[in-house]
């Protein structure tokens, strides 16, 4: 397959939403886009029962159609001293307060991700980093299936860098590296076989680390300067394309937008 090379001089941008004029109770075939996409509909659809379906082909669904997904790009240190260094895209936010995030680690490859496991219990704390486009290449190499004794560091070709509490090092090249201990571990185990495939990790964040030329003076992370990539299915990354911001809707103020709406569809 021929694919162009890489744009390095492309960057986000912020543009309006795709339907600004959108008012309430507009249906989704309004619009020509829309249109387009409830057309689509006329295909049917394929359900997918998951006790009846090979693992593997839930497996390609999820990671494809839960997309994109942030990557939790995760340095650990063994009791023996050892470092590991490995991307998990089964990751997101939890909540602020306390400061909680969440990773789950499936242990298909044998022996790497049950010492990530491992060493996350250890109690000598972890870092989570956020990927960006200029080492995506690096982090990548982390995921080879190495032995369990192997530093992947070492051939990533990033910089340890220390921490303020944590034993385990914070990538260096990484904009938006996070220091936590764990806060709870839970074995997740099928509920038919009892097999133990995943362990999911919740994370307390004790530091963050933001590079300061990615920080706005409102305190929030300029995305343009970020680069932050995402994983899709197979082995797909993405870039963070044009963004676009949508007022979060006010009962106060659109009340009597949304009652007006109503009225008109009920009419119809």
């Amino acid at each position: 397959m021929s694919i162009p090379p890489f744009d390095s001089a492309t960057y986000s941008t912020y543009t309006q939403p795709p339907n600004p004029s959108w008012t309430y109770g507009q249906r989704v075939d309004t619009t020509p886009a829309g249109k387009d996409w409830v057309a689509g509909e006329s295909a049917g659809w394929k359900v997918y029962n998951t006790a009846e379906t090979d693992k593997g082909d839930i497996y390609k669904l999820l990671i494809s159609g839960i997309v994109p997904r942030p990557i939790a790009f995760v340095s650990t240190i063994s009791e023996d001293g050892i470092e590991n260094l490995a991307p998990f895209s089964w990751f997101n936010t939890v909540t602020n307060y306390p400061p909680i995030i969440s990773f789950a680690c499936n242990h298909g490859a044998p022996g790497r991700l049950k010492d990530t496991t491992t060493n996350l219990k250890n109690s000598q704390g972890f870092t989570v980093n956020i990927i960006s486009e200029p080492f995506v290449e690096n982090a990548n190499a982390t995921a080879i299936d190495a032995p369990s004794s192997f530093d992947e560091w070492s051939l990533s070709g990033l910089t340890k860098a220390k921490c303020v509490q944590i034993k385990a090092s914070r990538v260096k090249e990484s904009a938006f590296s996070m220091e936590c201990e764990l806060y709870k571990s839970i074995d997740i185990t099928h509920p038919v076989t009892g097999e133990h495939n995943s362990t999911l990790i919740l994370a307390h964040v004790k530091y963050i680390h933001v590079r300061k030329d990615v920080l706005t003076e409102k305190g929030v992370i300029d995305l343009t300067k970020f680069k932050p990539v995402a994983r899709l299915g197979d082995i797909s990354y993405a870039r963070v394309g044009d963004a676009y911001r949508i007022a979060r809707p006010s009962w106060a103020q659109d009340e009597a937008k949304i009652q007006e709406a109503l009225a008109t569809l009920s009419s119809l």
